[in-house]
């Protein structure tokens, strides 16, 4: 019965390490989230190399390649180390490539990072070991009271993530104590000891992980281990051998997750399995070759201490493997290419999946801001598809062609459907907890949506003065239709304006977006009292007058809905 409560003690720990590690990686995500958005969005830039370039501009293209994938690595590490987990940071980076947003190499160079980043939580379990500890455990209670006692969101933030450290702590304590009740059993220090096979120790790590999908857990688990003496195999290299697997066994979480994606998300999570394959099978030749290799180096460094000499390889063999990897970044590219081909039957439809991805990825929904972002191209994508139907609807009208009609419901058709996922999205996205101004930026994103429906019904009710011109057999002479046109060219660059504001959110350039609208309103104006002139003086007919003024009247309806989007932007 003891050995029981001794479990349920091992498992309560656990449980509540995992659930500080939570509350400190959700809590600081949303203090980084608008960090951590322009960090993604650097890593995501693109350079390409002009034909016929000399050899300085490739120089100079080579050399930033490399600074970039050195700040691809810095990204991957500086997001994992806030959000505590480098399965969370390779589905992030499967879900962007599968939208589009991110290259294949600069998805190698974070998942390079977050192989670092991921060791931090090995570091924090290491310090259970010093007298700090004790002190940290009392930053639950101390975040908790003061989250309670302020009313700021920001203060609440901090404190719970102060809060979730200390249980981190608290966990690990529990841990401990249940791994000093099981020292106490000579049969079971004599189990773990007799496991020296390095073979069944490597595949122990990688079963492990893959099956609770937490190398961080594991590790930690092992820590607590050695802190209180039960050494696996002995000691020497044995437990490092376990630590090696659960870097293979967390790959199971991102090869999961591109279940269903396009050919490079699953390349990407292709990418992240081979980089810690191969770095792990290194390691485990050379420790296989150099047996004292963990008695000459860590033991040395780290004398008495077992829980470091553990979280320092987990450090040493991540930043190892990045610096020999990391000038082969696009050698893992191109291997991932080889191993992971589209079908001979899909390659045409994997090709035109992928010049049009999908950006409503599920992988984000995790991190709100991303995820928001990710919507945010999907709206600015329909609003483009709008003005793409009143285009047709004003050309139809200006060349009295009722058969564009048809062209504009399609395209009108598509627009809804995308605004209906894009809505969905939102409410998904809604669910998960965010900062005040990721839930800003979803209310703004709700209303663009709306008015990118009106702008979508406005066009089809241009075709419906279409097909009224072609029924009742009204005239409108070339003068007018070029006014129409200008009139058109003028929302153009309104949507334009309004959908670039919308993604970036720089406010600077409302002014101009205020200038276009004001004169799409002066040019309503002019147009109709044009008009008016034109039907006193004969020159046109009395019953084209409904049509002409109701066309140009939602022609100016369709400016104040794009000006709307603009200043919605207000929330980015």
């Amino acid at each position: 019965m003891e050995y029981a409560y001794a479990v349920f003690e091992l498992l309560a720990g656990l449980g509540a390490f995992l659930i500080g590690v939570k509350l400190l990686s959700d809590n600081m995500e949303k203090l980084a989230t608008g960090k951590m958005r322009s960090l993604f969005h650097r890593a995501s830039g693109k350079t390409v190399l002009p034909e016929g370039a000399t050899r300085k501009e490739k120089f100079r293209a080579k050399t930033k390649e490399w600074s970039s994938n050195l700040v691809g690595v810095g990204i991957g590490t500086a997001v994992t180390a806030v959000i505590q987990s480098s399965s969370l940071t390779t589905v992030m980076v499967v879900g962007l490539v599968n939208a589009g947003v991110m290259t294949l190499t600069q998805a190698a160079t974070i998942t390079m990072g977050a192989n670092i980043g991921t060791t931090i939580t090995a570091q924090i379990a290491a310090l259970s070991a010093f007298d700090i500890a004790t002190f940290a455990m009392g930053l639950t209670g101390i975040g908790v009271l003061i989250a309670y006692a302020t009313k700021k969101e920001k203060v609440q933030t901090i404190c719970y993530a102060v809060a979730g450290l200390g249980l981190v702590f608290v966990g690990l304590d529990v841990m401990d104590g249940s791994m000093a009740f099981f020292k106490e059993s000579q049969v079971i220090v004599d189990l773990f000891a007799s496991i020296t096979n390095p073979f069944l120790l490597f595949f122990l790590g990688i079963a492990i992980t893959a099956i609770v999908q937490s190398s961080s857990a594991v590790t930690v688990i092992l820590i607590s281990m050695a802190t209180q003496g039960i050494i696996i195999g002995g000691g020497g290299n044995a437990v490092m051998y376990v630590v090696l697997g659960t870097n293979i066994g967390t790959c199971v979480t991102a090869l999961l997750s591109c279940i269903g994606t396009s050919v490079n998300a699953r390349r990407a999570a292709m990418i992240h399995l081979l980089f810690n394959v191969i770095g792990s099978i290194i390691f485990f030749i050379i420790m296989i070759c150099w047996p004292d290799m963990n008695r000459l180096t860590l033991e040395a460094w780290f004398p008495n201490n077992p829980g470091t000499q553990i979280a320092m390889f987990h450090t040493f063999f991540n930043v190892i493997s990045t610096i020999l990897f990391l000038p082969f970044t696009n050698g893992l590219v191109k291997l991932s290419e080889l191993l992971v081909r589209p079908g001979k039957k899909a390659a045409k439809s994997t090709e035109d999946a992928e010049d049009a991805p999908s950006r409503l990825d599920k992988r984000l929904l995790p991190t709100p801001a991303l995820a928001v972002d990710g919507a945010t191209e999907e709206a600015r994508a329909a609003l483009r598809k709008a003005i793409s139907g009143l285009k047709t609807a004003v050309e139809g009208f200006i060349e009295q062609d009722t058969a564009k009609t048809e062209e504009v419901m399609r395209l009108n058709s598509e627009t809804e459907e995308t605004l209906s996922k894009i809505d969905a999205y939102l409410v998904q996205v809604s669910a998960y907890d965010s900062t005040l101004d990721t839930e800003k930026r979803i209310a703004a994103l709700h209303s663009c949506l709306g008015d990118i429906h009106r702008v979508g019904e406005l066009a089809e009710n241009v075709t419906k003065y279409t097909r009224r011109t072609e029924k009742d057999q009204l005239y409108f002479s070339p003068k007018v239709k070029d006014d129409i046109k200008g009139m058109y060219e003028l929302l153009e660059k309104m949507s334009e304006k309004a959908g670039e504001l919308l993604l970036s959110g720089a406010m600077d350039d409302i002014n101009a977006i205020d200038e276009l609208e004001n004169e799409v309103d002066s040019r309503r104006k002019r147009l109709i009292k044009e008009h008016v002139a034109r039907l006193g003086s004969g020159e046109c007919r009395p019953e084209s007058s409904g049509v002409f003024v109701n066309l140009v009247c939602n022609l100016e309806r369709v400016g104040d809905h794009l000006n709307y989007i603009a200043h919605s932007s207000e929330a980015n």
